[in-house]
């Protein structure tokens, strides 16, 4: 049987990756998070185009990373930092583009300006702001507390402040403080991965590479990207000769999202592996982490409503596996004549959570696993069985599981996921209808095509000298 390879090289993928996301920037302008006044129908011809463009970007995104995989998994791979331009030009198309796959940016504004003006982000949702900047806030999240610690809150608010309510600057901005974070996930991932005894190239192509980090944490502008930067640094120093830095660099993680409180496992046993005792490892992160939280939130003066405002995210238009799974039992109740119907969601919430505290221990327990990666498990329990699931909540346990995997095989059943879960959200960041996903296929339908027939017209000549 006659086989050609398909030639790959580092620059190929750089400059396809770069046209994945060049039409992603270009199909935002019509199709994207846009401000209330600059929305098109989605009916319209523009809207249509630009959504259809967006789908073609992604597929061109995730070949381009695909590619890069199969190179970094051949004889000649580059190496770590020969990545990192890669990762500099992906993202660069997105860094003017508008707001992508949701419209939680503008929450972040709107919560920082609240904070600026004296309102309780933790009591009232965006609503109570008032004014043009509130009106941006998807209607879902219009009246909730804020779930996010005082870090952000404090990054939110002095963006703001600096700003002064200007939108597209503030935008801008916020896009500069989602890609200080990434830069932070890069400078983590190697060193991680050496420490674990993982590839550090793979990490990074798994870690920071993939297309859910320039979709949802470049494009998006995801506050995740704050968290997971932090969180990395701090398991890098945790190890070392400063224990403390660690600890104290993944509480600031968890005081900007809450999941990255459990990072502080990995530090306490990082610092026993590293030769210190469980009971000083245990103190000094718990010391650190007590202190930590009491000086950032004194110094930014939001209080410790965000410990009440975690329940955020379970709301009946998040869409979660237990959500599912409780509205379809409340169906059934319901047909029974049951007056057990009003609980079956909650309790579905209950047993999510359980399930991923019994998953977390059992992950705990194995026979020496590697912190980091226990660490990504666990967080991937907490993604996949909590009261809210979004695709950039996969990142949480991509992220670590890249830089700690005991296998190939677990990194391209990790890469598996992030491919899949790539296209799910809709660029607008609303749900989706029959037409909008017509267009979806159709525009990833249409870059398939012209893969397929670049992959033809570059196999010809070496065929025909086989020939």
């Amino acid at each position: 049987m006659l086989s050609v390879a398909f030639p790959v090289d580092l620059r190929r993928c750089q400059v396809l990756g770069l046209a994945g996301t060049a039409c992603l920037a270009a199909g935002g302008e019509t199709a994207g998070a846009l401000p209330v006044r600059d929305l098109l129908a989605p009916a319209s011809a523009g809207a249509a185009l630009g959504l259809v463009g967006v789908y073609f970007g992604v597929v061109l995104l995730i070949a381009a990373w695909a590619l890069l995989g199969r190179l970094i998994r051949g004889p000649r791979p580059p190496a770590p930092r020969a990545l990192l331009p890669t990762l500099a030009l992906w993202s660069a198309p997105l860094l003017l583009a508008p707001p992508l796959f949701s419209r939680d940016v503008y929450s972040y504004l709107a919560q920082g300006a609240m904070v600026n003006a004296g309102i309780d982000v933790y009591a009232h949702g965006p609503a109570g702001l008032g004014g043009p900047l509130s009106a941006e806030v998807a209607p879902l999240w219009q009246h909730t507390g804020a779930p996010y610690g005082p870090v952000f809150l404090g990054v939110a608010a002095a963006l703001s402040a600096l700003t002064r309510g200007d939108l597209p600057a503030g935008l801008i901005g916020m896009r500069l403080v989602a890609l200080a974070g990434v830069a932070l996930m890069a400078v983590a991932l190697p060193r991680l991965a050496r420490h674990s005894g993982a590839d550090p190239a793979a990490a990074l192509w798994l870690g920071a590479l993939n297309p859910l980090v320039l979709l949802h944490l470049v494009a998006g502008a995801h506050n995740d990207a704050v968290m997971l930067g932090l969180l990395g640094i701090g398991l890098v120093a945790a190890p070392g000769r400063w224990p403390v830095a660690g600890a104290v660099l993944v509480t600031l993680a968890a005081l900007v999202k809450a999941p990255a409180v459990l990072g502080l496992a990995a530090v306490v046993v990082l610092q026993v592996r590293a030769g210190r005792s469980p009971a000083r490892a245990v103190l000094t992160t718990a010391l650190a982490a007590v202190a930590t939280t009491v000086a950032t939130t004194a110094a930014t003066g939001t209080g410790y409503g965000w410990t009440a405002a975690l329940n955020t995210p379970i709301s009946p238009g998040n869409w979660a596996l237990t959500s599912l799974l409780g509205n379809a039992t409340t169906a059934v109740l319901d047909r029974l004549g049951s007056d057990l119907a009003p609980l079956a969601v909650p309790a579905w919430h209950a047993l999510g959570l359980t399930g991923a505290a019994v998953i977390m221990l059992l992950v705990w327990l194995r026979p020496r696993p590697h912190p980091v990666y226990a660490a990504g498990l666990s967080l991937a329990a907490v993604a996949a069985l909590g009261p809210a699931v979004r695709p950039w909540y996969a990142l949480w346990a991509l992220f670590l599981i890249a830089a700690a995997a005991p296998s190939a095989s677990v990194h391209r059943r990790a890469a598996a996921v992030a491919a899949v879960l790539a296209p799910a959200t809709l660029p607008g960041g609303g749900p989706a209808d029959f037409g909008q996903l017509v267009l979806a296929v159709c525009g990833a339908a249409l870059a398939a095509v012209v893969l397929w027939q670049a992959h033809q017209a570059r196999l010809a000549p070496a065929l025909g000298s086989v020939a």
